[in-house]
């Protein structure tokens, strides 16, 4: 795709909704002048700030210089107290680049077969918690307890009834509802030795979470030693050397990668599922689809069945690209760049934001609309190459991006092969931006028990 020639300056109208970027009602606000511009410039005292909508200078950023974007440290101010200072989602450079060293290993293509009986044994608990329920039921604690039940039992071979499992889901859960999108330090720099005034109920469930996945750990270390572990995902991290020297990661560098493996694993899968249903729901005609697979897949699927959810899983990637769990990305400069004929000065925010990419106008076909059938044309196709990031790209694409492609459609067909689902009149859901995308009053559905005959 060829841009258009340089704008003019965005105005002012493109300016206050760009900033809304930065508030919890991030997402309903829809600033559609975003949705056409390649580029916005927003200024403060302390800092310039730039949305990039534009593919080329997407891939700039992501695939062909990240070593030059960094992770914004703003951002990373905010989730400190849960994820430490070491965590693969908050370091750069040689630090980074270690800990994807021993990481990436645990989560390559021949591991996924490894956590698929764990995946399956984590849909079937929530189809059997769904049954219990009666009326319209808020959809979203279900798919979050799902979500961290596949973490556990893949991570450390444990449900999530697991006394430790449960404490930490609890935890986390009154940790989300207490953490702002962006901290104060975000917008205003701050010395390191400066209190980065975070509220005392989100450092108090930050403490109690690392404690508990402490405890994990350190279990997990002991049995490692003793040559009782499970080969799952945690004993693979933990035993898995930095080929370049030696090391493995110490127990706390290991806290701070299971906070963020529960984080990013659990709260991201969670969102996605949650809009998949509603989307499911308020589109009969691909909830029969989805249910034919489901049913096709079965109650007690092997590995080889995944192939049967095609569709299923191009309903889960069309969710992605609407409601995208992460709405933004934040990238920092570090030497004087050129963008669309405009200086981009050191320390500059560059965001990228899937929301906006994957909703531009200019690259989709009817870019609002659910059609899980999309990716089958030739724009479809393109757009996937161009302007489609839920999990970033490049060196820095999430680890567990395969993983969440597996998991996702895998909870999708079980729950839809299992009821069938309604909207609620009324309770059109508003996505709105927590820690990933959310909806400001839950995701309201309506489940029947599907007949199987």
């Amino acid at each position: 795709m060829i841009p258009p020639k340089p704008t003019a300056r965005p105005d002012k109208t493109t300016l206050r909704n760009y900033v809304k970027l930065f508030r919890k009602d991030i997402l309903s606000a829809q600033p559609a002048k975003l949705y056409r511009a390649w580029m916005a410039e927003f200024r403060t005292p302390f800092f310039r700030s730039y949305l990039v909508n534009q593919p080329s200078l997407i891939k700039r950023v992501l695939n062909e210089r990240p070593m030059d974007f960094p992770k914004s440290a703003r951002i990373a101010e905010g989730l400190k107290p849960l994820l430490g200072e070491g965590s693969v989602f908050l370091t750069n450079g040689a630090a980074w680049k270690r800990q994807r060293r021993i990481i990436d290993p645990a989560f390559e293509g021949g591991r996924l077969r490894d956590t698929f009986d764990a995946m399956v044994a984590s849909a079937q608990s929530a189809v059997a918690r769904l049954e219990t329920e009666q009326g319209p039921i808020d959809i979203e604690p279900h798919t979050s307890h799902a979500a961290a039940d596949v973490i556990f039992r893949t991570l450390f071979s444990i449900p999530i009834e697991h006394e430790i499992a449960r404490d930490v889901f609890s935890q986390f859960q009154d940790h989300q509802r207490e953490q702002p999108i962006l901290n104060i330090a975000a917008f205003i720099p701050l010395p390191r030795w400066m209190p980065r005034f975070h509220r005392k109920r989100t450092k108090d469930t930050a403490k109690t979470i690392r404690a508990l996945i402490r405890t994990l750990t350190e279990n997990r270390m002991a049995e490692i030693k003793s040559g009782t572990a499970p080969n799952d995902l945690a004993t693979k991290i933990m035993t898995t050397a930095d080929p370049e020297t030696g090391q493995t990661f110490t127990a706390e560098e290991m806290v701070d990668q299971v906070a963020i493996f529960f984080l990013a694993g659990h709260e991201t899968s969670a969102s996605a599922l949650a809009w998949a249903l509603w989307l499911i729901a308020a589109n009969p005609e691909v909830q029969d689809k989805v249910a034919a697979e489901g049913l096709a897949f079965g109650t007690d699927p092997a590995f080889s069945d995944l192939s049967k959810l095609r569709y299923t899983k191009d309903v889960f990637r069309e969710t992605l690209r609407l409601y995208p769990p992460v709405p933004m990305m934040v990238r920092e400069t570090t030497c004087p760049e050129r963008f669309r004929e405009r200086d981009v000065p050191v320390g500059s925010q560059i965001v990228l934001s899937p929301w906006h990419v994957q909703r531009h106008e200019r690259f989709w076909d009817d870019p609002d609309a659910f059609d899980p059938d999309r990716f089958k044309t030739d724009n479809g196709k393109q757009c996937l190459r161009d302007a489609f990031i839920p999990f970033s790209s490049g060196p820095r694409v999430c680890t567990g991006a395969g993983f969440a492609m597996v998991e996702g459609p895998l909870l999708l067909a079980m729950i839809v092969g299992a009821y069938k689902i309604k909207i609620v009149a009324d309770k059109t859901p508003v996505p709105v931006a927590h820690l990933t995308v959310r909806s400001s009053e839950g995701i309201w559905l309506d489940l029947e028990k599907r007949d199987k005959a």
